[in-house]
């Protein structure tokens, strides 16, 4: 891998992985910063079903409760069970440390009330309907 003028890891595609990571775990300017994200609550954005442009009320997503009693489980329950310890791997090379962020979108509409999904990107922090920051505000205390 070749440096660039400003000193960030340029990483090679014909199999060099570690020595690009190395580098760029040397480059102070690599790490981005980290990001507040304020959505707000309501959206004014297309309806499918209505055809048109409506108010729409976000709610972050959240995943579901694992089933018991899918394929994958049962078989991964059934070699685990009785003696012989961890039977499978355990994925330990994280690579990404924040999640997608997935709102879901109800539309205002009382006869419609369709929903869709709106994805934003990775963040760690991210906050539903918070207050607005604006320029030249005192802080209270």
């Amino acid at each position: 891998p070749k440096k660039d003028k400003h000193r960030r890891a340029v990483f090679s595609t014909n199999g060099g992985g570690k020595t690009a990571y190395l580098l760029a775990k040397e480059c102070s300017s690599f790490s981005p910063p980290v990001i507040m994200v304020n959505a707000p609550k309501t959206h004014r954005t297309f309806c499918k079903k209505c055809g048109k442009h409506q108010p729409h009320q976000a709610i972050q997503y959240q995943k579901g409760k694992d089933s018991l009693h899918t394929q994958g489980k049962c078989l991964f329950d059934r070699k685990h069970s009785g003696y012989g310890g961890q039977t499978k791997l355990i994925f330990q090379k994280k690579a990404k440390n924040k999640k997608k962020i997935l709102l879901k979108l109800e539309c205002a509409e009382l006869n419609c009330r369709s929903k869709r999904m709106l994805a934003i990107k990775r963040c760690r922090h991210f906050k539903l309907g918070g207050d607005k920051k604006r320029k030249g505000q005192v802080i209270q205390f």
